[in-house]
């Protein structure tokens, strides 16, 4: 009834072809090409990767963290479960606190959200690991408050919080404050769990 493509590896090969045709991937880093390809086939907009930021060797940063067997710590469980485990290059752990014993009951207490409570609980993990923020501006500015009271330096912080409220702002102070971590983020309001999940994705080194 319908004329589509079935074949999954013809879908992806014109997938490819057309983003190759429709952003400038040559004009990124090298270690950052994969990650800009990946956040653009996730998405279906072009015009994303003129809000990229990021530091210098920061995916490259984290794929060797990856490969060294470092934890994924995630703020969503949306994000967790987008990370695709079978393609992670050691058996890497993906960590979503959100939901623990005791987090709803510490951001009442503290008067703050629960993704911003589920990170306190990411301090013994913290060093080495990638970080990836996918939804909660306050996650974010959490983490950032962590790091300068002196917590664990993560390998690399993916930072794609979402919305109108805090999401350009956690971002502009990751890039402002953040120091030597290594970070990849996207300018401005957009983001997302699964923007996120395909930059963790991107790092693994495998395709698809």
């Amino acid at each position: 009834m319908f004329d589509y493509i079935h074949d999954p590896e013809e879908i992806r090969r014109r997938s490819i072809e057309a983003i190759g045709a429709e952003v400038k991937l040559d004009a990124f880093p090298e270690d950052i090409r994969p990650v800009a390809a990946r956040m653009v086939h996730a998405c279906g907009m072009p015009d994303i990767v003129a809000d990229l930021d990021f530091s210098a060797g920061a995916a490259a940063a984290g794929r060797a963290a990856l490969a060294d067997g470092a934890p994924v710590l995630t703020d969503s469980e949306m994000l967790r479960v987008g990370i695709i485990r079978d393609r992670l290059p050691a058996g890497n752990e993906t960590v979503c606190t959100l939901n623990a014993e005791g987090v709803a009951q510490s951001a009442k207490a503290a008067g703050t959200t629960r993704s911003a409570a589920a990170v306190d609980l990411w301090r013994p993990m913290l060093e080495g690991a990638v970080v990836a923020i996918g939804n909660a501006p306050t996650a974010l500015f959490h983490l950032l408050e962590l790091l300068a009271a002196g917590a664990g330096r993560p390998a690399l912080v993916i930072g794609f919080p979402v919305g109108f409220i805090g999401a350009a702002e956690s971002k502009g102070a990751l890039i402002a404050v953040a120091g030597s971590v290594p970070y990849i983020t996207l300018q401005g309001r957009r983001g997302g769990s699964a923007l996120a999940a395909a930059a963790v994705n991107a790092l693994t080194g495998n395709e698809g």
